[in-house]
């Protein structure tokens, strides 16, 4: 039997991470800041209670809903990577296992794009990860993501972005029952704006 100094400490182990990117993130990220992991730590606890999972899998998808995007404390590109590192680094403290840790490295590994998660807990982090896609209140957010995107010089005109976006948004699809119901239809209206934006 574990001894209990043996269990993993999810709950100190989220508010340190969350601590962090409140504490550390550039002001310059204004779509990846600490109300986007905010957002999708919300939308994955919706998508999880429709999606039929044990409450240790909610723990472990809370824990890496936090740290998919914490790599943006060190780097802005390969920030995957960057927050599985920082996950291998603290995650042990909080008496994760290796397991435990390789489990919540592949899952923020699966939301860089283009997403192919391989497990019904990595299809349901990516969904979270893009749910905003197909809310009401896309374009607010978006604009968040087109201002960080200039800010980073990666885009520089309106019309690139729109481009990008229905690029991207062509080869997105949703992965779980709850987002295919209730986010697709949302997202293929969006896509029609944009391609009238297009003209």
């Amino acid at each position: 039997m574990l001894k209990p100094d043996s269990i993993p400490d999810f709950i100190s182990a989220e508010k340190y991470v969350l601590g962090r990117l409140e504490e550390n993130l550039s002001p310059l990220l204004f779509y990846h800041d600490i109300g986007h992991t905010r957002n999708v730590l919300e939308a994955a606890m919706f998508i999880a209670a429709n999606e039929n999972i044990s409450d240790e899998e909610k723990s472990l998808l809370r824990i890496a809903v936090a740290l998919h995007d914490s790599g943006f404390l060190f780097s802005y590109n390969n920030h995957e990577e960057k927050g599985c590192d920082f996950a291998k680094e603290i995650l042990p403290e909080y008496n994760f296992s290796k397991d435990q840790v390789e489990k919540i490295c592949h899952l923020i590994m699966a939301t860089k794009s283009p997403q192919n998660p391989q497990t019904h807990l990595e299809r349901i982090i990516c969904d979270a990860d893009l749910d905003y896609l197909g809310r009401a209140g896309v374009e607010i957010t978006a604009n968040k993501l087109f201002e960080e995107l200039k800010q980073c010089s990666m885009i520089t005109t309106e019309e690139e972005w729109v481009k990008k976006q229905i690029d991207f948004l062509a080869s997105h699809k949703y992965f779980t029952s709850f987002s295919l119901n209730n986010r697709e239809q949302n997202k293929q209206a969006y896509i029609a704006k944009l391609r009238e934006m297009q003209g």
